[in-house]
């Protein structure tokens, strides 16, 4: 078995004369996009149908694959200064057809006739949901002019805040334990064994925001009201409105995935209370304590025995999904171990142009990198499920994102609590498991209501940072309840967060809370149908980057405005619930 992954399905180095050829024919295939953007007004309208959609494709097959290797190299060196810089190449190329790219989307949105052409034309039905799509957005955007001078001054406005956030909690120094750290380690000492490093880490961590807050007050309180601006100028009710819109969601989808979360708030307020006491808190639990680890499993494994798990589990759902994760073990598809020069964590890569998947990680043996490698190896799966869509046709929005990736971990700890040897090892597996839930419940609930009342306010005042802690406080409080020991809440976590910071992508929240409990709530219907479940999964995969999210939702039977379809996966979570507090009695 490889260690690292084969990228050779790509391109055998920077200076291979496919790699070469693709860089000229991408410069083509741009200027062909700058050519018919100038000749639209005077063609007929099938005709610039059919022409915008083969220079759409032309141009995307090319910077697809060619971004791809670049991106890859990158991540699994980033000291590549070669494939660094000729991603940048690849950027700076594509701008020079957003103009007319824009300006095309436009044209083809305005077709009158555009429903009778899609009628006509059987090879424009699997593109029919884009063209829609196009139309859609069409009401939404500026003159080309504005849409320009847009772009242009965001590069100063929230795009630099943005920066000057990350910049600066990048590079904040936190004191500690006599000595200079920074904050993405002292937060990573949540999860320490020892209490009274997690408990110190986070007293420093908290004293080292004072340093930058009102900078990134300044920040945050600048972006959202761009955001509000820009929402009003285009013509969208709301910021929240827009993210519906972006995620292809409807607002009642919305109010039922909240109001089930809202029901279920007290079950993760008892989970809470459960582990405070286990650890030796009468009052809730105290937020250094969130992520302490309960429960042990010694266990080790090697990507033999990931393999082996992983096919032993997947094998007992779907042949496909087996022999799926057999070809990524055994045709390099994943970069297992943690080397000098590579990038942290995990994360699956689409490759459309060889029907594969390429996926990083950063092995070292414990369970959770068998669960890592689940996740990422069902991102991988629906990559499979999608790309016999048209190129231009196998985007998903981010609510669905993490549907296959989360069905597989369910499936996968799932099998290991009920093979676990021990009630320590079943602790472990579970306490994990509902820290991670947790996370989407309660934290994304916070989140959500925090992001509302700072765009409430935002018109009408100046958010300082007091003001902002005070809000964080606030819905910490209404999202944890009594679970948390209220003296001991986390009033920074609007500066830590760095979802707040976009311009383009507000309430960067519950599509976290959709995708788990939505994996969840499919998990319970597996459970309840069986095999006859599998082929609707699958085409429920499948239908993800051309349907809305409710439409996908409907191919496996579920309606996803009913609050009944959430309370399964929250209901699971509630028998877990249960069987932890057994566990620390």
């Amino acid at each position: 078995m490889n260690e690292v992954w084969d990228l050779s399905i790509l391109y055998k180095d920077f200076d291979d004369p496919a790699f070469t050829g693709d860089m000229k024919a991408l410069d083509e295939a741009i200027a062909a996009v700058n050519t018919l953007a100038g000749e639209a007004a005077g063609m007929e309208h099938s005709q610039l149908v059919h022409r915008f959609l083969q220079v759409q494709e032309r141009v995307e097959e090319l910077a697809n694959k060619l971004f791809i290797f670049c991106s890859l190299r990158c991540s699994a060196n980033t000291a590549d200064t070669k494939a660094n810089s000729l991603g940048d190449q690849l950027s700076a190329k594509l701008s020079g057809c957003a103009a007319a790219n824009a300006s095309l989307r436009r044209t083809v949105a305005e077709l009158e006739d555009l429903d009778a052409i899609m009628d006509a034309d059987p090879a424009l039905e699997p593109y029919r949901f884009l063209l829609e799509s196009i139309r859609r957005d069409s009401k939404y955007l500026l003159t080309d002019r504005e849409e320009e001078l847009f772009a242009r001054m965001n590069i100063s406005g929230a795009s630099a805040w943005e920066s000057l956030r990350d910049n600066l909690t990048s590079s904040v120094k936190v004191e500690y334990d006599g000595g200079i750290t920074n904050l993405s380690a002292i937060r990573n000492l949540a999860y320490d064994p020892d209490p009274a490093v997690r408990k110190s880490a986070y007293e420093a961590e908290l004293a080292c925001y004072d340093k930058i807050k009102d900078s990134v007050a300044y920040a945050l309180n600048s972006i959202k009201l761009q955001v509000i601006n820009e929402c009003q100028v285009r013509g969208y009710a709301s910021p929240l409105n827009k993210a519906l819109y972006q995620s292809r969601m409807k607002p009642e989808t919305l109010d039922a995935l909240l109001g089930a979360m809202d029901e279920y708030l007290p079950k993760f307020w008892q989970y809470l209370r459960a582990k405070g006491k286990a650890l030796g808190h009468e009052n809730g639990l105290p937020w250094y304590e969130l992520f302490a680890p309960m429960g042990k499993s010694d266990k080790k494994y090697t990507t033999q025995d990931a393999k082996d798990y992983l096919l032993n589990i997947f094998g007992g759902f779907d042949s496909q999904l087996h022999d799926m994760v057999e070809r990524a073990f055994d045709e390099a598809w994943i970069d297992f171990y943690p080397r000098n020069g590579k990038v942290g964590g995990a994360f699956d890569c689409g490759v459309p142009s060889a029907r594969q998947s390429r996926v990083l990680t950063n092995f070292d043996g414990a369970f959770g990198d068998i669960v890592t490698l689940a996740h990422e190896l069902g991102h991988a799966f629906h990559d499979q499920q999608v790309f016999s869509h048209p190129l231009v046709c196998q985007e998903y929005t981010m609510p669905v994102a993490e549907t296959a990736s989360t069905f597989n971990e369910v499936l996968t700890v799932s099998a290991a609590i009920d093979a676990a040897e021990s009630d320590d090892e079943k602790l472990a597996l579970i306490e994990s498991q509902l820290s991670d839930a947790c996370q989407i419940i309660c934290d994304i609930y916070s989140r959500y209501l925090f992001e509302s009342a700072v765009f409430a306010a935002r018109p009408e005042e100046f958010l300082d940072p007091d003001r902002l802690c005070q809000m964080m406080l606030e819905a910490q409080k209404k999202a944890y309840g009594d679970g948390l020991d209220q003296t001991c809440l986390h009033p920074y976590m609007w500066l830590c967060k760095g979802h707040y910071y976009s311009g383009g992508l507000s309430f960067y929240n519950f599509p976290y809370a959709f995708g788990g409990l939505f994996a969840r709530g499919l998990y319970a219907k597996y459970q309840q149908e069986g095999k006859d479940f599998v082929p609707l999964y699958k085409k429920m995969l499948h239908a993800t980057s051309v349907t809305c999210v409710e439409d996908t939702a409907k191919i496996a039977g579920i309606d996803l405005t009913d609050k009944a379809f959430w309370r399964q996966g929250l209901q699971s979570l509630a028998d877990e619930i249960d069987l932890f507090c057994q566990l620390v009695k």
